[in-house]
């Protein structure tokens, strides 16, 4: 294990082992996830061999020194396309938890690292494939990105107001929400599964099947006749009750205030608890009236203003702010939401034990850096075992 997760033994996933496979996107937040809980994840990457003779694509790259997502991670620089370095990278595999890798369907298995391959050194192993499209199907060998994945599930359909090109922010709803988070569930599941039984699992986790999964709360609402396929006219995207306005700053507030009582508060804080144009709060014929009303009136002051009228009420308000801004709002300050290192602002690990030794931000590792101690360990274990 890592000095960092030593020393927090206390953490959950204390003891287990995860190899990452380096990729972009939601494996490497997955892993991240997987450490900021404890679990000492070792991250395989391309040596530097490998590196110089592989061809740039000419996207821009996030350095090492600032990729969050490979914080509290252990660094291992191999050529999986040499024998030698296979073979070390399988040595780590006998004696792991579980695996994440993220590239198209087969890649890992032409590399000698697939699902039976490893499985067939490590029975017990949970071998977590994350794709955009899945395993299966007829796009699973097509290339993609966060955007197409939810706009296919239909995810992306209501993520912008009527009048608007759909978009939802970047990274959130597909890698993050219906990749990185439902691959660390089924990592989850399966590891509980295999501490009991001794059976391991290949887990598909694909970003259409998890952004699909997540509109179920929608779609019970389409069930009950309350989500219309028009956008702009359902119960959560059509309401003037449900909404972003721009302040007399050209900053941004949002109010939701789905029921009835916190409606009340909120039509008794901006003076309008007795107009009666404002009674029937779920007529949708109202809604586009009344927003441009309450648009004018959020118009006239400025969003610190309405901050200081309804921020911490039962109104449901807050300001959309910036990255930057969200760091020092108070709120966020006070749980220290955003914490930094060497430099590096990023987001404490999530959620929280209560009780258990507070978090702090675990190093960055630099490309390979802990190759020697990783092959020499899992070396050692070979030679015992």
């Amino acid at each position: 294990m890592n000095d960092d997760n030593a020393a927090h033994p206390a953490r959950p996933l204390a003891g287990v082992t995860v190899i990452e496979l380096a990729g972009i996107g939601p494996g490497p937040f997955c892993g991240m996830l997987l450490a900021d809980l404890g679990a000492d994840v070792i991250l395989v990457e391309r040596a530097a061999a490998a590196r110089e003779t592989a061809a740039e694509d000419g996207a821009p790259k996030v350095g090492a020194h600032h990729a969050i997502f490979r914080r509290g991670k252990r660094s291992v620089a191999l050529d999986l396309k040499s024998a030698a370095d296979r073979e070390q990278a399988l040595q780590i595999v006998r004696h792991a938890d579980g695996l994440i890798e993220g590239m198209r369907p087969g890649a890992a298995k032409r590399l000698g690292l697939g699902p039976e391959q490893c499985l067939a050194v490590n029975p017990r192993l949970v071998y977590g494939h994350v794709t955009g499209w899945g395993q299966h199907g007829p796009l699973a060998q097509a290339a993609g990105h966060d955007l197409n994945y939810t706009a296919l599930s239909g995810a992306l359909w209501y993520a912008s107001p009527p009048g608007e090109a759909p978009f939802a922010p970047p990274t959130l709803l597909g890698d993050i929400g219906g990749g990185a988070l439902y691959l660390a569930v089924g990592m989850l599941a399966a590891l509980l599964r295999a501490r009991t039984t001794g059976q391991g699992a290949v887990i598909d986790a694909a970003i259409v099947d998890g952004s699909a999964h997540m509109m179920n709360l929608l779609l019970s609402q389409a069930a009950a006749g309350f989500l219309q396929p028009q956008r702009g006219q359902s119960l959560f995207d059509g309401p003037h009750w449900s909404a972003t306005y721009r302040c007399a700053d050209d900053r941004w507030i949002s109010v939701q205030t789905l029921e009835p009582k916190f409606y009340r508060i909120l039509l008794d804080k901006l003076g309008l608890a007795n107009d009666p144009g404002f009674e029937r709060q779920y007529d949708a014929r109202k809604w586009p009236e009344l927003r441009e009303r309450l648009a004018q009136l959020f118009r006239q002051r400025t969003c610190a203003q309405w901050c200081a009228l309804l921020e911490g009420t039962d109104a449901c308000f807050a300001p959309v702010l910036t990255p930057d801004e969200a760091a020092a709002h108070p709120h966020m300050r006070a749980r220290g939401i955003y914490v930094e290192r060497d430099g590096v602002r990023q987001a404490a690990a999530a959620p929280r034990f209560l009780g258990e030794p507070a978090w702090e931000p675990p190093a960055i590792p630099a490309r390979g850096e802990h190759t020697a101690e990783v092959i020499a360990h899992y070396a050692a274990r070979a030679v015992t075992r």
